[in-house]
């Protein structure tokens, strides 16, 4: 049951809850000036820290809209609904989590995805480890290994904010209204109807061969995953959805798309092990519709 919902406070944003490498906080002003400005349901199937979502929430744009959400990252996920369904709860275990959190803590806590029960871990539980983690890992990065287990050394933070009660009860706030999903991108195609607006931010095309590194998920998201997206992104703009997406600005990204509206936009980036891949990066963000 949810334990916290009170009317939405536009004076006071929301953000997310979790720090996430190539979330869209710092590019919020260049693109959402880019978006439709009508549109009916929101869709967002590359979830990760939902600094979109939250922001269009925050600026009243979702209101009397269905909203549905989505990732492939089962721990994200979980998270996502337990900070929508428990919250109180969610912060009580993550201040037992910043009670406890020492380097011994931290590899400990890591380590307990090897375990052959830790997806029996009641959910609640695993909730809070995922937070912990992101809150205590090296900026906020996550990054699996070819087993899908999280590999990422603890960071250097003298005081992790763990348990972030106003971010959470305020996140809880925004996703009342919206149903959350483990599943593909391509599964937006089952949801997504003429007139919605879909916003993808998938894992970039890295910049050069050497600039990718294991992530998100075990399988990666490399040509083939990108010219999947391309499938599913014509075939939403063909049903007649309002489609945006980030990716990088390569030119195999803008051959690919080439038949949109590809706009650039600058991006600081500062993790990266390729020198071109940090300081001020050029990104696109493409779409499909006359801006209005």
């Amino acid at each position: 049951m949810t334990m916290y919902n009170i009317k939405p406070n536009f004076a006071k944003p929301c953000c997310p809850f979790i720090k996430w490498v190539g979330g869209k906080r710092g590019l919020l002003t260049q693109i959402l000036p880019l978006f439709p400005s009508e549109f009916e349901n929101y869709h967002e199937p590359f979830l990760g820290g939902g600094a979109v979502f939250f922001e269009l929430y925050s600026r009243g744009l979702l209101e009397d809209k269905n909203i549905f959400l989505s990732d492939i990252n089962d721990e994200l996920i979980n998270a996502y609904l337990h900070v929508k369904e428990n919250p109180t709860k969610l912060i009580s275990e993550l201040k037992k989590y910043k009670q406890n959190h020492s380097k011994d803590f931290y590899y400990h806590t890591r380590s307990l995805d090897r375990e052959v029960n830790f997806k029996k871990t009641p959910p609640i539980k695993r909730a809070a480890r995922f937070i912990y983690l992101n809150k205590t890992c090296f900026n906020g990065l996550y990054r699996v290994n070819a087993k899908g287990y999280f590999n990422v050394p603890m960071g250097s933070y003298k005081n992790p904010n763990i348990a972030d009660e106003e971010a959470i009860y305020r996140a809880s706030e925004a996703l009342q209204n919206a149903t959350i999903k483990c599943q593909s991108f391509t599964d937006v195609l089952n949801d997504a109807t003429s007139g919605d607006f879909v916003y993808f931010d998938p894992p970039y095309y890295p910049l050069t061969p050497t600039a990718n590194f294991t992530s998100y998920n075990q399988d990666g998201f490399l040509e083939a995953e990108q010219i999947k997206l391309f499938e599913v992104f014509k075939e939403l703009s063909d049903r007649g959805c309002k489609v945006a997406q980030s990716n990088s600005d390569t030119e195999f990204i803008k051959e690919l798309y080439k038949a949109f509206d590809i706009n650039i936009v600058m991006m600081n980036r500062f993790i990266n092990s390729n020198k071109y891949g940090r300081g001020k990066v050029k990104e696109t963000l493409i779409k499909n519709y006359d801006f209005v």
